[in-house]
């Protein structure tokens, strides 16, 4: 293909990035100026930077500007009428490690720049909501004064590296840790404009390319990575681009199973799109980690797709070629042998809430958060409740993809104390919570996310009384189920893994999705289009009913649907797709 026919081919994305001189554009002279917000292309380089241009669309209808969230511009660009534009900051935090001083820092810049609140993100990192234009410099700036970083946590390169971040098995924690930040380091932006823009670096002129690996035009799109545990799948390891799965063999990591082509965005009414779970590509030595990612980065970069943004993820690349030919890229790439990927059972999860022996003398102790947003409100003060804590014992932090806090490394008469300062600020202990609450999660959606076209994190809470109650009167409140809800279909809380999820159609309108599980090694089907939020739970009650009368012992909802249907038995579902078949019209109605 010629040149002038690659550039007139590329997406408006691709464009901005190359015209972008490394993520600079002109983000650095708008920082400084009048304007209320930045123009088209910089919204896209600051995504690479960490921050994403946003408007408060609850502020945006009391102005008088567009209120139907349907027709929300996510890119900034076209009116700015009634818009209140404000920003989101994400800090990069491989597997979700802190020290207690870093937290207490975050928690400081949340009060002083953002709106009082940090949000866990499901990959680990903190977000801060409702930071104004003129704050931005110095909230990221703070950030890297404790010893932190927003860069790489959004845009088209590897996002922030996920990581099983409980300290319960030895050294196999430390060897996650460890992995996770190398992989951060390999593949972060290595352009100098982070630095001149945010911390005053002085303009460094060079001969040498600024960014070797990714050139002018970075990845074709974001590019996911998890190192997760034969022992543990609390990462989710199936939904990523890249997976390391540790065979923990007496206490150790003997080597990686590398998983490649997960994936769970789609896009409603676009059936070349689709969820997809994440491929053994062979077996690796723990020393080969680092250059096994950056090769599936690398061949991403190369051959995905720039034409098309819905097509640009490494699960598309890898249904148009096929494992073997893939694997066969990959062999001639490396330096090492690919070996056969070593046979696992099914992975267990843990979610890591409440009281557990670090093996080492020490504890750690989970802390659940509804929906990742650790905040004061009236009766539930958390975010104090966390900075008293914290200020006392300086545990360690780690961050959760199940968007809680876990405190580590406390003595044993830590823990008594713990619990009851979160009782004295209103907040449930782990075994207070119903199976239902504990694993639900749900994305920011309105009014701040301008993807959404539906509620998440505030619709929430009422989705889940409901049927809470439901389950209580079926007798099954007990059994452990997924829950997740998402305000558009591009799968941030990992919708399409979970036992039961609503995922946003239009305002007040959702998909039901039925079929994954704990396990997250199944995607779901799509049980019923365009429900009213209002009627969800009448919508699933014939299949709670039926689960809730014809079940195997212990037998969760997904698993459930699943036998009944009779498709998935015996092996991994890869894909979930769009188009609902007479069989789960079927699963609906009374037997």
């Amino acid at each position: 293909m010629s040149q002038e026919k690659k550039v007139a081919s590329e997406s408006k994305v691709e464009v901005a990035k190359r015209r972008g001189r490394h993520l600079r554009g002109t983000i650095a002279e708008t920082l400084v100026s009048e304007a209320t917000h930045f123009n088209a292309d910089d919204i896209q380089l600051l995504k690479f930077h960490g921050t994403y241009q946003q408007d408060d669309r609850d502020a945006r209808r009391k102005r008088g500007g567009a209120s139907d969230p349907g027709d929300a511009d996510s890119d900034g660009a076209g009116a700015d009428a009634g818009k209140a534009y404000q920003f989101m900051i994400r800090a990069a935090i491989p597997a979700g490690v802190l020290t207690a001083e870093q937290y207490l820092s975050f928690d400081t810049l949340a009060g002083r720049y953002a709106n009082d609140t940090l949000r866990v993100t499901t990959r680990q990192g903190f977000q801060f909501h409702g930071v104004a234009k003129g704050d931005l410099k110095a909230t990221i700036a703070g950030v890297n004064h404790l010893l932190a970083t927003t860069i790489s946590a959004c845009g088209d390169v590897q996002r922030n590296v996920m990581g099983c971040a409980a300290p319960l098995h030895n050294g196999v924690h430390h060897e996650v840790h460890a992995t996770a930040k190398a992989l951060s380091a390999e593949l972060r932006p290595q352009s100098a404009a982070y630095y001149e823009i945010w911390l005053d670096g002085e303009k460094v002129v060079s001969t040498e390319p600024e960014e070797p690996f990714y050139g002018t035009q970075y990845l074709p799109r974001k590019f996911k990575t998890a190192i997760g545990l034969s022992t543990d799948n609390c990462v989710d390891i199936y939904a990523h681009d890249v997976g390391l799965l540790g065979v923990v063999d007496r206490g150790t990591i003997r080597g990686y199973n590398l998983l490649v082509g997960g994936g769970l965005g789609m896009t409603h009414n676009k059936g070349d799109t689709f969820a997809h779970l994440a491929e053994p590509l062979g077996f690796l030595a723990p020393e080969h980690a680092v250059e096994a990612v950056r090769t599936v980065a690398a061949i991403f970069r190369d051959h995905g797709n720039r034409v098309d943004r819905k097509q640009a993820r490494l699960k598309y690349l890898l249904a148009s070629w096929g494992l073997e030919r893939f694997r066969d890229e990959f062999r001639r790439r490396v330096s090492f042998e690919l070996a056969d990927p070593v046979a696992l059972p099914r992975l267990p999860y843990r979610d890591h809430l409440g009281r557990h022996p670090q093996g080492d003398g020490r504890w750690l102790y989970g802390i659940y958060i509804a929906s990742g947003r650790i905040a004061d409100t009236a009766n539930h003060k958390l975010r104090t409740a966390l900075r008293d804590i914290v200020t006392l014992f300086r545990p360690g932090i780690r961050l959760t993809p199940q968007q809680n806090l876990l405190l580590t490394d406390l003595p044993a008469p830590a823990l008594n104390e713990i619990e009851s300062i979160l009782r004295g600020y209103g907040v449930a202990l782990a075994p207070e919570l119903t199976p239902v609450r504990r694993y639900a999660l749900a994305c920011p959606a309105l009014p701040t996310c301008g993807l959404a076209v539906a509620e998440s994190e505030r619709a929430l809470p009422d989705v889940l009384d409901r049927l809470e109650s439901e389950l209580v009167t079926l007798g099954v409140a007990g059994t452990p189920i997924t829950v997740r809800m998402t305000g558009c279909p591009n799968g941030c809380a990992r919708p399409y893994t979970a036992d039961l999820a609503f995922v946003g159609r239009s305002l007040d309108l959702y998909n039901v999705y039925i079929g994954g599980g704990l396990a997250g090694d199944r995607v779901t089907d799509l049980y019923q289009g365009n429900v009213r939020r209002t009627d969800l739970i009448d919508a699933i009650r014939p299949l709670l009913t039926r689960w809730a009368t014809e079940r195997e012992s212990d037998e969760g909802l997904g698993d459930f649907y699943q036998r009944v249907l009779g498709r998935t038995e015996g092996r991994t579902v890869l894909t979930g797709r769009e188009t609902p078949t007479a069989e789960l019209v079927q699963i609906g109605a009374a037997p």
